[in-house]
C-alpha cells in the first residue's frame, strides 16, 4: 500500500437504484448503478455544532459541549446530456411526500485506476437541481448540478472500495 496522496481528478460517483430502501436481504441483490461522468463533486464533509458552557467559579476556561452533528450537501456537476436521470430523481422527490431516497458513493481512484478511498452516503434526497447558464457568446459545455441532502457519510474501507469496482464495470 502506498502512502502517496490520491489525485482529485479521477473519481466515480455511484447511485443505488431508487428502490434501495428494501429489506436488507433484498437490497443486497440490487447492483450499484454508475450514474454518469461528473466533472465535479463538492461537499464531502460534516460539522459538529458546539455550545460554550461557562462553569460558575471557573474563570480560566469555558467548557465546549457537543450539541448537534450535521452533514454537508453533496453537489454533483456534469455536462447536460439527453439522459433525464438527475432531473427525474429530483422530480420523483417532489411527487413523494418523503422524497425519493437513494444511497450512493464517491470513489476516488489512484493513478493506476484502483479505488483508493470511498465515502458512501445514506438516505440521499435530490434537494436542489440547477440547470445550465447559457451564453450565446461562449463556446462552452452546458453544466447541470444536483445537490444531495443526506443522512450521513461512511468512510468505506479500501478493500470494500476495490471490490465495488468490478461490479461497476459489469453494468456498462
Amino acid at each position: 500500500m502506498t502512502l502517496d496522496p490520491l489525485p482529485k481528478y479521477r473519481f466515480l460517483v455511484t447511485l443505488d437504484p431508487g428502490d434501495a430502501y428494501l429489506p436488507a436481504a433484498q437490497a443486497l441483490l440490487l447492483p450499484l448503478a454508475a450514474s454518469g461522468a461528473f466533472q465535479e463533486v463538492t461537499g464531502l464533509g460534516a460539522q459538529l455544532e458546539v455550545v460554550s458552557y461557562p462553569e460558575g467559579g471557573r474563570n480560566d476556561s469555558v467548557h465546549q459541549l457537543p450539541l448537534r452533528h450535521s452533514w454537508n450537501r453533496i453537489t454533483l456537476k456534469r455536462g447536460v446530456v439527453r439522459d433525464p436521470g438527475l432531473w427525474a430523481w429530483y422530480q420523483a422527490g417532489l411527487a413523494d411526500s418523503l422524497g425519493a431516497r437513494r444511497d450512493g458513493a464517491v470513489i476516488v481512484l489512484g493513478p493506476d485506476g484502483v479505488p483508493g478511498a470511498a465515502w458512501a452516503f445514506h438516505g440521499g434526497l435530490a434537494a436542489k437541481w440547477s440547470g445550465p447558464d447559457l451564453h450565446a457568446e461562449q463556446n462552452a459545455i452546458a453544466i447541470e448540478s444536483l445537490e444531495i441532502a443526506h443522512e450521513g457519510l461512511t468512510k468505506v474501507l479500501q478493500d470494500a472500495a476495490a471490490n465495488a469496482l468490478p461490479r461497476l464495470s459489469q453494468g456498462r
